[in-house]
């Protein structure tokens, strides 16, 4: 995935590249996206980085999900409906 050429500062790029890699079908929490790029107490900035996310329909944002199971959220269509029917779609019980 190239994202160069967008004004993103480079945690956000290690994040939003972290989330790219989520398989279909499957969930990260913010946590283990934080824990994965090396920063294992910035999950609230892996949410951050989230809301700046270029291109939701290739980088699957509505797959990080929050510690306790729970969607938090998600800025595209109607929020966290759609983050929800997004998932379902993948097979995914949120």
């Amino acid at each position: 995935m190239r994202l160069t050429g967008l004004s993103l500062k480079p945690f956000q790029l290690k994040a939003l590249k972290a989330v790219y890699d989520i398989p279909y079908g499957e969930t990260r929490t913010y946590a283990d996206i934080a824990m994965q790029i090396g920063h294992p107490n910035a999950y609230r900035a892996v949410g951050s980085a989230n809301a700046t996310n270029p291109m939701p329909l290739v980088i699957p944002c509505h797959r990080v999900i929050g510690a306790d199971g729970k969607l938090h959220g998600y800025g595209g269509g109607d929020g966290l409906p759609t983050k929800e029917w997004l998932l379902k779609m993948e097979g995914v019980k949120p």
